[in-house]
């Protein structure tokens, strides 16, 4: 697949850094920038061959088959619409969109135009997690009762300020938050009935503190708790009749421990190749060579499920906070 990247910040480095390290059939050939110094910069620093001042000249480049999106949340919507108006495959960062009927018509417009699109929800990707999927299915801790997940970082300056604002999509649940809950729709696959929620308000009118806890059918319950004011660990705990499972860092989860009430406990390893974004990077060359617009394992449900519970969580917050309160 021939690459092209739009936005050139940290995780578009990262994007960048791991196709140069993958197999010679990925390839970045060019990126673009609202600006050409930084266009060049980044080009240089990960030896892409082509660089563009703006957007629009990328998605015009006919040598670009698809298109990472890497900009700020509250500009997906609009940057994927122009790729695949443009007739590039899309992998776009997560959150795809901030508002679920935008995510429905990106579904629809990629499905009418014959292209690919997918959040780029790596972590669904990875290898522990085919083999967790199966232990789950297998029965090996029973029925599932609880999933719990937590994470959380301290984010200062000028970063603070881009996690967090609005006007960017910003706050601590659409930037990390959004890996809990879809840990949590990973493990559970069902919609919650209910949803009990505490929020931390900062002077940007967004979160950047929150806690979650989830009700499902048959008494089913996830907690969640996403931070960017505090470090906070990155584990997980599903927990079910027969036992449990513990992954001490469920984002860059290499390894888990499974806990059978019965037996002694075990490790499982499963180490990455190079970073973990690989995987989501050679499903989207497979899906787009068999002809695919979506794909099973992160599906167009999953990410409108998503986003529609981030909505969800968001309206509360709104209600509970006033309009000029909450403004995310």
């Amino acid at each position: 697949m021939k690459w092209g990247i739009l936005a050139t910040g940290n995780i578009a480095g990262k994007f960048a850094q791991t196709v140069g390290k993958m197999e010679k059939e990925e390839q970045v050939v060019a990126v673009g920038s609202r600006s050409l110094e930084r266009g060049k910069e980044f080009a240089e620093k990960y030896g892409i061959s082509t660089y563009y001042a703006s957007y629009e000249e990328l998605l015009a480049d006919r040598q670009v088959e698809a298109v990472y999106v890497a900009t700020p949340n509250r500009l997906h919507f609009e940057d994927c619409k122009k790729c695949l108006e443009a007739g590039k495959h899309v992998l776009c960062e997560k959150p795809l969109t901030t508002k679920r009927e935008e995510s429905e018509e990106l579904y629809r417009l990629a499905e009418e135009k014959g292209l690919f699109l997918m959040e780029a929800f790596w972590i669904r990707f990875l290898p522990l997690y085919d083999k967790m999927r199966e232990l789950l299915a297998e029965g090996v801790i029973g029925k599932l009762q609880k999933a719990e997940c937590r994470y959380g970082f301290e984010a200062s300056g000028i970063r603070r300020t881009r996690k967090l604002m609005p006007e960017l999509g910003g706050g601590a649940l659409m930037d990390i938050g959004i890996y809990n809950l879809g840990f949590i729709q990973m493990v559970l696959n069902m919609v919650p009935e209910r949803i009990e929620t505490e929020m931390k308000l900062n002077e940007l009118g967004t979160d950047d503190y929150s806690s979650l806890t989830l009700w499902y059918p048959g008494g089913v319950r996830a907690d969640s708790v996403q931070a960017t004011d505090r470090l906070i660990e990155r584990n997980a705990v599903i927990t079910g009749t027969k036992g449990s499972i513990f992954l001490p860092d469920f984002q860059h989860a290499v390894k888990m421990t499974v806990q059978p009430l019965d037996k002694e406990a075990w490790d499982v390893e499963l180490p990455v190749e190079i970073n973990g974004f690989e995987y989501e990077i050679r499903e989207v060359s497979r899906c787009v060579a068999e002809g695919k617009s979506f794909s099973r394992i992160h599906s167009p449900q999953d990410s409108i499920a998503l986003i529609r519970l981030m909505d969800e969580i968001r309206q509360i917050w709104r209600e509970r906070y006033g309009e000029n309160g909450y403004r995310g």
